[in-house]
């Protein structure tokens, strides 16, 4: 990956207006220059994040479909969920640079951010972030009555993420808790009432971004040191491929009782079968991964890092499957 100090001053990313370790991509080419900063502090270049957050929300809807069957609303979730994951994805993310603006001018894969490039100030910045959760907030306002105080609860670890880097050696943790909220939010949206099941898929994807997000901190890892920034890539070094083992193994196993739990006895068989099919499909990928990764490798990093949106279509998919019987 480039530095973009090593390049001539008329062409870094802070000159061009373009992010570092997001180039080439629609942003650059297709949207209006005026609001290319703003997409770019939303993070409507990279996907991944998006993807990241919106496959626990589609689980979770889909893991209720399997117990209620399919209708109008789990239709409605499933459609509101991905606008509401682009929504809050970017507006997280523009609270995330707006609280590490004086980190991110210190890294290199950052420093051409909009914030610490100056291409946007911190206010504007915040009247962003605020038109984006208004308008996810109108999303939420659609489902279940329990499904939105959920969504208003989230808040919460959206704010405090940012700051778990400065506090502990685990952020990865508090991301999971953000970012996997939807499978709770979701089901309730769904069914209406909240039980072991979704519980359990909330904790399996926890498991699941501890696994992926450690892979993608790796790609910082030495700036981070200089720093004084934390993250479970630096905790634990050279032991990487062991813990991941463990959150692999984790990431099956609570996902396969969440289905157990929602199908329960009595269920039609095959439709169970494929339920469980989810974690087993998923964990392989998540094997794949691991036999390929390189932690001191940023690109081989960010390339596995990023195939996680396949692990949890994946899994989608055959809860889909299952629902459908």
């Amino acid at each position: 990956m480039t530095d973009p100090v090593t390049l001539p001053e008329s062409d870094r990313p802070e000159a061009t207006g373009q992010v570092a370790d997001a180039t080439d991509n629609w942003v650059d080419r297709l949207a209006p220059p005026a609001t290319r900063p703003y997409l770019r502090l939303s993070r409507a270049d990279r996907p991944i994040g998006t993807w990241l957050l919106l496959l626990p929300c589609w689980w979770g809807a889909l893991l209720a479909a399997g117990t209620v069957g399919y209708s109008w609303t789990v239709l409605w979730v499933f459609v509101a969920s991905g606008a509401g994951a682009f929504l809050m994805r970017g507006a997280g993310c523009t609270w995330n640079d707006i609280t590490d603006r004086d980190i991110d001018g210190k890294v290199a894969r950052t420093r051409s951010r909009p914030i610490p490039s100056g291409r946007v100030s911190v206010r504007a910045a915040a009247v962003w972030m605020v038109a984006q959760a208004g308008l996810a907030f109108l999303i939420l306002l659609t489902f279940h009555p329990l499904a939105i105080w959920l969504g208003v609860g989230s808040l919460a670890l959206v704010a405090i993420y940012p700051f778990a880097k400065r506090f502990t050696w685990w952020p990865q943790v508090f991301l999971g808790l953000a970012f996997n909220w939807g499978a709770l939010l979701c089901w309730a949206a769904v069914t209406g009432s909240l039980s072991a099941a979704p519980v359990a898929l909330y904790l399996s994807g926890i498991m699941w971004t501890l696994f992926y997000d450690t892979i993608y901190a790796h790609q910082d890892k030495e700036d981070d040191a200089l720093i004084g920034v934390r993250s479970t890539a630096r905790l634990f070094g050279a032991a990487t491929h062991a813990w991941l083992r463990g959150f692999l193994v984790a990431t099956v196993i609570l996902m396969g009782v969440a289905v157990m739990l929602a199908y329960g006895p009595g269920r039609n068989v095959l439709a169970l079968v494929l339920a469980l099919a989810a974690p087993w499909a998923m964990g392989w990928h998540l094997v794949w991964q691991l036999r390929h990764l390189d932690t001191e490798d940023p690109e081989n990093c960010l390339r596995l890092f990023r195939s996680n949106r396949d692990s949890g279509l994946i899994a989608g998919l055959f809860l889909a499957l299952a629902a459908a019987l």
